[in-house]
C-alpha cells in the first residue's frame, strides 16, 4: 500500500516513531523458512568480498558487495561482507550468506543511491505477500535515498551494494541463519553497537531492538547495581527493553560479563543477560 495522506493514520511508513514491528529482513526470514522446509537447489556462488580495504561510494574501483546492511548515519550504512550463494526452489531465488574469514566491517555511502526494494511499493515495512524480483533474486522497485534511509531504520537489511559513481543497492530474501549464544563481555561502542568478547575473540554486534534481561531491582539500575532478580545461574530475569541495555552498558567503565544471543551473519544482537557472579 503506498504512503497515506497527512491527514490519515499511517499505514506504512510512521512520520517519526521507531517502528515497533519486526524489521523487514525479519519478516522476510519468517517466509523463507516455509518455503525452505522441502528441497533446496544450490547455484553458483554469487560474487563476494574479502577483507579488503574500504572505499567510499562514488570512488574507483568499482566493486560488488553481499551482506546484511546496518544504518550508520546520514546516507551512509556498515556492511561486512559476506559470501553469498543463490538457492533456487519453486522458481524464487533466494540467497545463503555465510561469512567471510577476516572479512572488515565497511562503511559506505549511498548518497543518491539507485535503491530497488523486494517490495511492491518503496514506503512498505513488509512485502504484504507480494516480492518483486529479478530473474536473479534482485529486487527491482525502483526507489531513492531516502527509502533505504527508511528501510535500514527497521533494523539489518539483506543487500548487493555495487559500489561507484551513482551507487546501486539491491534489496533480496536471505536465508535464515541459526542464532548463537555464548558468554563473555560486551563493551560500548555507541548507543546502537557493542563489541562482545570470548577468549581472544572480537565480534561487533549491532542493535535496533532487542530483549534485555536485568539481575537488578529496577531496568534502571546501572549494570549489576543489585542481584534481586538473578536465577540460579546468575542469569538476570527482569525484562527490560532496548533502552534500558543502552544506559546500562553506557554506564558501565569497563566490560561487562553478559549472555549474548545473536546471528553470526548479519550481527545483530538478539537478546542479552546482565550475569551475576561467575555464570
Amino acid at each position: 500500500m503506498p504512503r497515506p495522506p497527512a491527514t490519515a493514520v499511517p499505514a506504512t511508513r510512521p512520520p517519526a516513531a521507531v517502528p515497533a514491528t519486526r524489521p523487514l529482513a525479519a519478516a522476510v526470514f519468517t517466509a523463507a523458512l516455509a518455503a525452505c522446509a522441502t528441497g533446496l537447489a544450490a547455484l553458483p556462488a554469487a560474487a563476494s568480498t574479502g577483507p579488503a580495504a574500504a572505499a567510499p561510494a562514488g570512488s574507483a574501483p568499482s566493486e560488488v558487495l553481499y551482506g546484511f546492511a546496518w544504518a550508520d548515519g546520514p546516507s551512509t550504512l556498515r556492511i561486512t561482507p559476506a559470501k553469498a550463494t543463490p538457492v533456487k526452489q519453486h522458481g524464487i531465488v533466494r540467497y545463503k550468506l555465510t561469512p567471510v574469514p577476516g572479512a572488515k566491517e565497511r562503511r559506505i555511502g549511498y548518497a543518491g543511491a539507485d535503491f530497488r526494494r523486494i517490495t511492491a511499493a518503496c514506503d512498505l515495512k513488509e512485502t504484504e505477500g507480494v516480492v518483486k524480483l529479478d530473474k536473479k533474486g534482485l529486487g527491482k522497485t525502483r526507489c531513492k535515498e531516502d527509502d533505504l534511509s527508511f528501510v535500514l531504520s527497521l533494523g539489518p537489511a539483506p543487500v548487493r551494494i555495487s559500489t561507484g559513481a551513482v551507487p546501486r543497492v539491491h534489496e533480496f530474501i536471505a536465508l535464515p541463519t541459526a542464532a548463537r549464544t555464548a558468554f563473555g563481555t560486551v563493551k560500548r561502542v555507541n548507543d546502537t553497537t557493542v563489541v562482545f568478547a570470548k577468549g581472544r575473540s572480537r565480534v561487533t554486534l549491532h542493535y535496533t531492538f532487542l530483549d534485555f534481561h536485568r539481575a537488578t531491582r529496577r531496568c534502571g539500575d546501572s549494570w549489576l547495581a543489585n542481584h534481586v532478580n538473578a536465577d540460579r545461574d546468575g542469569l538476570g530475569t527482569k525484562a527490560c527493553d532496548t533502552r534500558s541495555f543502552a544506559r546500562a552498558v553506557k554506564g558501565a567503565r569497563y566490560p561487562v560479563l553478559t549472555k549474548v544471543e545473536y546471528d553470526p551473519v548479519s550481527r545483530q544482537l538478539i537478546q542479552a543477560w546482565e550475569v551475576f557472579g561467575d555464570a
